[in-house]
This record gives C-alpha cells, sequence and structure tokens, in this order.
C-alpha cells in the first residue's frame, strides 16, 4: 500500500503518509493515485484543480471554504514546515466547531485530507512554505468564506511565538457563530 492513512480526533480527517523510496541520491514517492487514495480511505473522489502558493513564516491562511461548490482538499507541503488545520463546520455534526491540526513539512511528507463540509487554514513555521492542494471543485469566489482564525469559540492551538500576518479578508473574518456554515 502506497499510503498509511492514519484518521485524526475527527474521523472524517485523515492523515496520509506516503511510502517513500530514498537513499544516497534522494527519494521517489508517489504523490497522488487516485486508485491507491480510494483502496487506502475508502473514498472515491474526483479532484478537478491542483493549487500552489508560497508564504513567509507567519503567514496564517484560513479558516477558509466554500459554501457551495464545497472543495475537499487533499493538502502537503512540498517546502518548509506549517501547522494545518481543520474545523467541523457541519451544524448537524457531534464535532461541530471542532479542530483538528497536524504538522506538514517537506521533510515528512505527510498529507492531511480534508472533506467538504469543514473549513481549512494554515501557519507557516518556517522562513517561506509551499502549499500544494487538490480540490474537489473548482474555486467559486462568490461562494468562499472565512470563519476567523482565532475565534474563542473554535478555540484552535496554533503555535505561538510568530508575529501572525492575515490577509484583509482573514483580518474581517466572522466567528463561527456569526458564519454561514453547513446544516
Amino acid at each position: 500500500m502506497p499510503y498509511t492513512v492514519t484518521p485524526t480526533a475527527l474521523p472524517e480527517v485523515l492523515i496520509l503518509e506516503p511510502k517513500v523510496f530514498g537513499d544516497e541520491r534522494g527519494f521517489f514517492f508517489e504523490s497522488f493515485s487516485a486508485r491507491d487514495f480510494a483502496q487506502a480511505t475508502g473514498l472515491e473522489r474526483n479532484f478537478v484543480q491542483d493549487n500552489h502558493s508560497k508564504s513567509s513564516k507567519g503567514v496564517l491562511r484560513g479558516l477558509h471554504y466554500q459554501l457551495h461548490q464545497p472543495q475537499g482538499k487533499l493538502v502537503r507541503v512540498t517546502q518548509g514546515e506549517v501547522f494545518d488545520v481543520a474545523v467541523d463546520i457541519r451544524k448537524s455534526s457531534p464535532n461541530f466547531g471542532k479542530w483538528v491540526g497536524v504538522h506538514l513539512s517537506a521533510e515528512n511528507k505527510k498529507q492531511l485530507w480534508v472533506p467538504e463540509g469543514f473549513a481549512h487554514g494554515f501557519l507557516v513555521l518556517s522562513g517561506t512554505a509551499e502549499f500544494l492542494y487538490k480540490t474537489t471543485d473548482f474555486y467559486a469566489a462568490q461562494f468562499e468564506r472565512s470563519i476567523a482564525w482565532n475565534d474563542s469559540s473554535i478555540g484552535v492551538d496554533w503555535p505561538s511565538g510568530l508575529q501572525i500576518l492575515l490577509s484583509d479578508k482573514d483580518r474581517t473574518a466572522s466567528g463561527l457563530f456569526d458564519a454561514d456554515t453547513f446544516n
């Protein structure tokens, strides 16, 4: 099996660790195979878009989601390190408002599956980080929403000691109970 899959405290959010083949020359691994993803996770997903961002230390992106055309995301880091967070924002879920966080880095090569119905964000811990993610639906700006990264009702325990850098959109985001969420 090319992936080891580890469930998180939120059972729908999964950590995937690819099988890496390495020696003194470097390494090789399959970062994605639809067949192997389905076999390892039990999920059939059609990924339609790949995104790639680069951010500086302290940049916090999130907590983002699309209310309509919700996106499942398979995320990973190819350079640097981030603290990656998923928050369940499905009102019907027993885990509504709960979060999980995982350190993703170029070194550990872990990937995180963030399903539809979850808000997503990350904080860059290294000098810079390059972040890649596959999505199950196309970006639709008119449906994009943000929840405040520091909303006390969620209580994400972000790593400390960094000067947080936010976009205007993230700086003015609503709290969970004022945000549009999923039923």
